[in-house]
């Protein structure tokens, strides 16, 4: 009973393992696509929502 406990934690913390790389993976996958989306923003020629004067009078 004792083994089949141990090799129970043993394959649940291997999951766990797996689990927690792959949230990494995807974590870093999400920040490089906004670095890259705010890289072609400040590339751009124009800004996104060009200013606009008021008029108060």
């Amino acid at each position: 009973m004792t083994r089949i406990l141990a090799a129970a934690a043993l394959l649940a913390s291997l999951a766990a393992c797996n689990t927690v790389e792959g949230i990494g993976r995807d974590l870093s996958a999400g920040g490089a696509a906004i670095s890259d989306i705010s890289q072609d923003v400040r590339h751009r020629s124009h800004p996104v929502h060009p200013q606009q004067t008021y008029s108060y009078y």
